[in-house]
């Protein structure tokens, strides 16, 4: 029964929007613009699982840390894979901190870790994805 749970959790995760709220997507203007390279992204790692009803399930885990001085309450970033010849082969939306949560404070980090709703294509290179962030509440 703890396996079957397990697996309609993850079939819930994998099958929820992505983006805040009813849809909403932070916004990603010049002042978000100037403030993301105050986000770092340090890789973790990545694992591979399926669930009973034979669906697969990439994990994606890290850190993210707020370098800057301000508090950042909504964080929407893009997992980019990449095949040999460094050509994109996915693009993955996520959210990474969620509005409705604690926000991420100066000097914070903070562990993460996400599921990717799509399988990774055979051209894949088996690398850490490239981390874009798409999207970012300041406060």
């Amino acid at each position: 029964m703890l396996i079957l749970a397990a697996g309609l959790v993850l079939l819930s995760r994998a099958t929820r929007p992505h983006g805040p709220g009813a849809g909403e997507k932070p916004p990603f203007g010049p002042t978000e613009q100037n403030y993301a390279p105050q986000i770092h992204f340090q890789s973790g790692e990545m694992s591979q699982s399926s669930n009973l009803l034979n669906q697969e399930f990439t994990y994606v885990a890290g850190t993210v840390a707020n370098g800057g001085t301000r508090k950042v309450r909504a964080l929407n970033v893009t997992f980019e894979f990449h095949d040999p010849f460094k050509q994109v082969v996915l693009r993955d939306p996520q959210i990474l901190i969620d509005p409705a949560g604690q926000p991420l404070g100066p000097g914070q980090s903070r562990a993460f870790q996400v599921t990717l709703g799509a399988h990774l294509p055979s051209e894949w290179n088996r690398e850490y994805p490239l981390i874009r962030i798409t999207g970012m509440i300041l406060e």
